[in-house]
């Protein structure tokens, strides 16, 4: 197997589930070293999203069941299953975000708070698992470095 970029490992380790902003250029070695370890990935075109689209795009990336019911709670209820996708670990990236949080409003810290839960949640079952907002706002952390 070929060694994971020092860089990028951070994303392979369950320890780091999280949600990271990060430059395009790391999101790309992210995305290569997880298609290396055969990680469940996806990527998602956020230029022009709202909270309906962010719901569609996770669905639709994530290949959710029929039940899913587009809402807040349904995508918490998905995030935190996915049996569906038989991975050792999970990793979306969330390209054109700089100004997500704008567009989405009050429904941005939901998303934040979603996701977040969702990384807990694999961090506690020892499997990686990462959301990067590509080019994302200061707020959040940066994808770190691994040691």
């Amino acid at each position: 197997m070929n060694a994971i970029p020092r860089q990028t490992s951070s994303v392979t380790d369950p320890a780091h589930a999280g949600v990271y902003r990060c430059k395009s250029s790391e999101s790309q070695a992210a995305l290569d070293a997880a298609h290396a370890l055969r990680f469940t990935t996806a990527s998602m075109e956020l230029a022009t999203a709202n909270k309906g689209i962010v719901l569609e795009s996770f669905a639709s990336a994530l290949r959710f069941p029929e039940w899913f019911g587009a809402n807040w709670d349904a995508l918490a209820d998905c995030l935190m299953d996915l049996s569906w996708l038989d991975a050792p670990g999970y990793l979306i990236v969330l390209r054109s975000a700089p100004d997500i949080a704008a567009r989405l409003g009050k429904d941005y810290a939901t998303l934040i708070g979603v996701l977040e839960d969702a990384a807990d949640f694999w961090r506690d079952e020892g499997r990686p698992f990462c959301i990067l907002f590509e080019n994302g706002h200061a707020p959040l952390k940066a994808l770190p470095k691994a040691k």
